[in-house]
């Protein structure tokens, strides 16, 4: 498994930390509850979400930093950790499914929610019943690719995708963003953005550009970077997430089906 594929980017090798490194006692009283070598990675900026069985006498620990899910394993002694991407005999990554479920899952439930009661844009029908939002920066190709990539969903009527513009990519990013939520009809200009690259003959507003910087702090609290960020609810009421333009994989499980 190339070392790329590890979860943390600042650790490209497998980190390994003994437990004799020191604590104050309130640190110790906070974080009492797991082991020593977990307790020094909580110290040292990783938020801790629960423990799951691991292969090989590990005790594996979901974490976060930064807002990106990793992995923690402690050996049978107690004494070390090992952070990074454990794989079984088909290279599969055996803290998926329980980043997901630990990390991931409650984050996303909670963002689904905000984002909900967000200004947003629709692109696609009001009644189709998928609903996808994406976090957009009108200064971002990935956004714009997967605008496109989406469209023959939208077209037929069988999901709607909410658009909560962001100013976070470049410095006129907020002011475009508010230009085209202050335009007559934002999801003409939004779509006409991202097919042509034209902005709509205005500027815009107070309330406009109140509305781009509470959608961009609302990312910001999700430890949320980049852009797009699409969030999709799976057949079973689960929120996912997938960061980037996503992969034609990615994007069929986005909208729920192959293209129409």
């Amino acid at each position: 498994m190339p070392f790329r594929n590890l979860r943390m980017t600042s650790l490209r090798l497998a980190l390994i930390l003994g437990a004799g490194s020191a604590l104050t006692a309130s640190q110790l009283t906070a974080a009492a509850e797991w082991p020593k070598p977990i307790q020094t990675l909580e110290q040292q900026g990783l938020t801790i979400h629960g423990e799951f069985d691991a292969p090989g006498g590990l005790k594996g620990y979901a974490a976060s930093v930064r807002g990106q899910a990793v992995a923690a394993y402690v050996t049978p002694d107690g004494e070390h950790a090992i952070v990074g991407t454990l794989i079984d005999a088909q290279g599969q990554d055996v803290s998926a499914e329980p980043l997901e479920q630990l990390v991931d899952g409650p984050k996303n439930a909670e963002l689904w929610r905000e984002m909900a009661d967000h200004h947003w844009v629709r692109d696609g029908d009001a009644d189709a019943p998928r609903v996808v939002y994406t976090f957009s920066d009108p200064n971002c190709p990935y956004c714009r690719k997967f605008w496109q990539d989406a469209q023959p969903w939208v077209e037929s009527g069988e999901v709607q995708i909410r658009h909560l513009m962001v100013g976070i990519l470049k410095a006129d990013s907020l002011k475009k963003a508010a230009a085209l939520l202050s335009a007559d009809n934002p999801g003409g200009a939004i779509a006409e953005h991202y097919r042509t690259g034209a902005m709509p003959n205005n500027e815009g507003n107070d309330q406009s550009e109140q509305w781009v910087s509470d959608n961009t702090q609302t990312m910001r609290d999700g430890q949320l970077y980049a852009t797009p960020v699409t969030f999709y609810q799976d057949g079973d009421g689960k929120i996912h997430k997938v960061m980037g333009a996503p992969t034609p994989d990615k994007l069929r499980a986005v909208m729920g089906s192959a293209a129409p």
